[in-house]
């Protein structure tokens, strides 16, 4: 790949192995070039072999099986051994949809705003919020004044614009839905997402069910003992410990129903399913993302307290806040390398860091990535904070027999109905035909977690 680009507004050359880009008159001409593409001209840096000798691989590639890609360019880092440097990536060629690709995404639009308004919301079609910076195809807006951005891109888009946008739509207080067709499409776990079947656009705009495939995921607890329902997602068999996931309806035990289009545009406003970003415990640095349950979050956050994973997902990740340009890149200082070596290298445009699927397990494995457990997790120990009952302080009540006929004369019942409470160990009417196992304090704090 070039280790340069050609400003096409200065007429300059630009070598992304110097400091100063070859350029030390020009001090603030790296942050302009890593602009965002949508905050600058599109054509501002062009293949500098194709500007040498009107040739660049990947315009004469386009046409073929992968995606297709024009001669400007776009700079990114890419990290090889623990060196950071600049590149140059070739930005997708731009084709507006096909009639079939905009006969689908009108129809998810129509049948987006007819669900909306049957669940008593607010729908906007094709607004754009912030000066036009956040855009969406639809906006729903929910009772309580919750926000949720649709968008269906039946056309293909980039991963940088999935976060881009849905960058936009946080910043204005939208939650973002990206919903797509494809299984592969780069919005998966990007942002918040919903796969759904390939339909044509009569379909899509028709009252049958049209149902969420991926993307909606409830939380499955279970304590792995021999002859457990659910086999041991790690051997196979059991291993005596709390595992934790996150599944699709059909295989949860026992099965949920599949979530509907319609539905989640209802549930989604209402705030009953919500956006959820999980980090997966074998690496921390990916997250997967998922449409879930309130009260499954709640759970989740419960049974992590303290443990690290973060469930908030208000868009796409937004990285510090202000870091400089150039911040950990390092300049090799070489000669200016103007060839295009598109397509040379396997070297993914715009991601330095791919989705991760989940591993599947050695036995019962599904054929299909999205039928496995997301950001499975395993205690050695049920938390004690998850315990039905809180810890018990004492065994036995340990009062004297004038406290003890002292307890049963304020808590009218027999002498030998007083025990202690199961949870902290006061003095209650515990062996009686009105007797507890625990106060009503303590009751009540167990409800509050259900």
């Amino acid at each position: 790949m070039a280790n340069g680009v050609f400003h096409t507004v200065y007429g300059i050359e630009i070598n992304l192995t110097r400091p100063d880009l070859g350029h030390p008159d020009r001090p603030g001409l790296l942050a302009e070039i890593t602009a965002p593409v949508d905050r600058r001209d599109r054509e501002l840096l062009e293949c500098l072999q194709r500007h040498r000798e009107g040739r660049c691989e990947a315009e004469e590639r386009a046409g073929g099986d992968g995606e297709d890609r024009s001669p400007w360019m776009h700079l990114r880092r890419n990290t090889v051994g623990g060196r950071t440097t600049w590149v140059a990536a070739h930005l997708p060629l731009r084709r507006p949809p096909t009639a079939e690709q905009d006969d689908r995404r009108k129809a998810l639009q129509e049948r987006i705003a007819r669900a909306a308004d049957r669940h008593g919301c607010r729908y906007e079609v094709g607004t754009r919020a912030g000066g036009g910076r956040a855009r969406t195809d639809v906006l729903v807006t929910g009772p309580g004044g919750l926000r949720i951005g649709w968008a269906a891109p039946y056309a293909p888009v980039t991963a940088e614009t999935v976060r881009r946008r849905s960058r936009s739509a946080a910043e204005h207080g939208i939650v973002p839905l990206w919903v797509t067709c494809d299984e592969r499409a780069p919005l998966i776990d990007r942002a918040p997402w919903a796969r759904v079947d390939d339909l044509p656009w009569q379909r899509i705009a028709s009252r049958a069910p049209m149902a969420v495939r991926a993307g909606v995921r409830h939380l499955q607890q279970w304590k792995c003992l021999r002859g457990s329902a659910r086999p041991c997602p790690l051997n196979g068999s059991w291993c005596g410990r709390l595992h934790t996931g996150w599944y699709l309806p059909a295989l949860c035990l026992p099965g949920k129903p599949p979530t509907e289009v319609d539905e989640l545009v209802g549930a989604s406003a209402a705030g009953e399913l919500v956006p959820m970003r999980v980090p997966l415990q074998s690496d921390a640095a990916t997250v997967a993302r998922m449409w879930v349950p309130a009260a499954d979050r709640d759970r989740w956050r419960e049974t992590f307290a303290g443990d690290g994973p973060d469930a908030a997902d208000p868009g796409s990740d937004t990285g510090p806040a202000g870091p400089a340009p150039d911040a950990g890149i390092s300049y090799a200082c070489e000669e200016l390398d103007p060839v295009c070596r598109y397509g040379e290298e396997d070297f993914a445009y715009d991601d330095p860091h791919p989705r991760a699927r989940p591993r599947r397990g050695p036995r019962h494995a599904h054929p299909h990535p999205e039928a496995d457990a997301v950001a499975l997790h395993t205690h050695d120990t049920v938390p004690e904070r998850l315990l039905t009952i809180p810890r018990q302080v004492r065994r036995g009540l340990v009062v004297t027999p004038e406290q003890r006929r002292r307890a049963a004369t304020v808590l009218d019942c027999h002498i030998a109905h007083v025990g202690p409470c199961a949870g902290c160990g006061t003095p209650i009417d515990r062996y009686g035909p009105r007797g507890t196992h625990a106060c009503a304090p303590c009751r009540a704090r167990v409800l509050s977690r259900r």
